[in-house]
């Protein structure tokens, strides 16, 4: 079994712009990860919690669908209002109503006067490698990802809503990256669970299909750049688009998914400097991608179904 290592520690560089000293969504300020990961007998699945500092207070955001197929509590509200009043949790599918549940018994424990509240839970497929039909997501679970949200390096490949889930042909799951700018920073955080042959700078690495009908993928983007909605639904089209860039096939079974958000209230960006915000996103989605690939480590699980690491130096010989 080989040593989890990012993709820039492998020699790999993706793009020009300038990474976060974390490389990673928290390096935007006031945003915070925490991760609940279940393993063992036939699980392999977990909560990934986005927590950005003034949720409540509603933060501009944007939901951009690249193929609906999937289930992502919350999302028609986000399109109406062009907010979002709460943190962003990922799951695996059939957990997705236990998640959400647990997840907004938190939140009211938080705002003992609210009637109405928007809960956000998206989820990809993780059942080659996990008893999904047993929605081991217990409320002790979301709640203790929420509750251990940090500013730090979120852990990436099998981790949080990550743990059971593949893409590419190989092991996948929670991958992130950042993009510093002049006027702020751009960060991601993956959950990668989709088809395609695995790409690295425009060269392909094959590998035996696990699942040809997709399983989807969500993305979150967060900023600290004063977009408002309507530039924030540009910036998540394009995290969608990149996905391409690590060779997506956006099968027809694949519900790929961006939600973007900043943690500026007072939109001022001008949209003929988005250039380089869509060039950060483009960049961040790429290698956040590659990192839930190369952060990953082979997993037996349900079935005794395995998804195999990808090789490191089948990545380290394109360069």
């Amino acid at each position: 079994m080989h040593t989890p290592r990012r993709v820039r520690e492998l020699g790999i560089t993706v793009g020009t712009l300038p990474t976060g000293p974390l490389n990673a969504i928290t390096d935007v300020p006031g945003v915070r990860v925490g991760q609940t990961t279940l393993t063992g007998d036939g699980v392999n699945t977990g909560v990934t919690a986005i927590v950005p500092d003034g949720y409540a207070g509603m933060l501009p955001a944007a939901i951009a669908v690249g193929n609906g197929y999937g289930k992502l509590v919350g999302s028609t509200q986000v399109d109406e209002l062009g907010v979002i009043e709460t943190p962003i949790l990922l799951t695996g599918t059939l957990s997705t109503f236990r998640v959400a549940d647990a997840f907004l018994t938190w939140l009211l424990e938080r705002d003992p006067a609210a009637t109405s509240l928007n809960p956000i839970v998206g989820e990809t497929n993780d059942g080659h490698l996990s008893d999904i039909r047993r929605r081991p997501i217990t409320p002790a679970h979301v709640h203790a990802a929420l509750n251990s949200a940090t500013p730090a390096l979120p852990a990436e490949g099998c981790a949080g809503a990550g743990t059971g889930t593949c893409a590419l042909g190989f092991k996948a799951g929670i991958g992130t990256s950042s993009r510093l700018l002049h006027q702020g920073t751009v960060g991601v955080l993956v959950q990668a669970n989709f088809s395609g042959v695995l790409t690295v700078l425009g060269r392909q690495v094959p590998a035996e299909p696990i699942d040809q009908d997709g399983n989807s993928c969500m993305i979150v983007v967060a900023t600290d750049l004063p977009l408002d909605s309507r530039q924030l639904g540009r910036l998540a089209r394009r995290a969608i688009f990149a996905m391409s860039r690590v060779g997506s096939d956006y099968a027809p079974g694949s519900g790929d998914y961006a939600i973007a958000f900043t943690t500026t209230r007072n939109p001022t960006y001008a949209d003929r400097d988005l250039r380089t915000p869509f060039q950060a996103v483009t960049e961040s989605v790429e290698e956040a991608l590659l990192n839930s690939l190369t952060m990953a480590q082979t997993t037996t699980g349900h079935q005794n179904h395995t998804a195999h690491a990808v090789p490191h130096n089948r990545i380290q010989n394109l360069t």
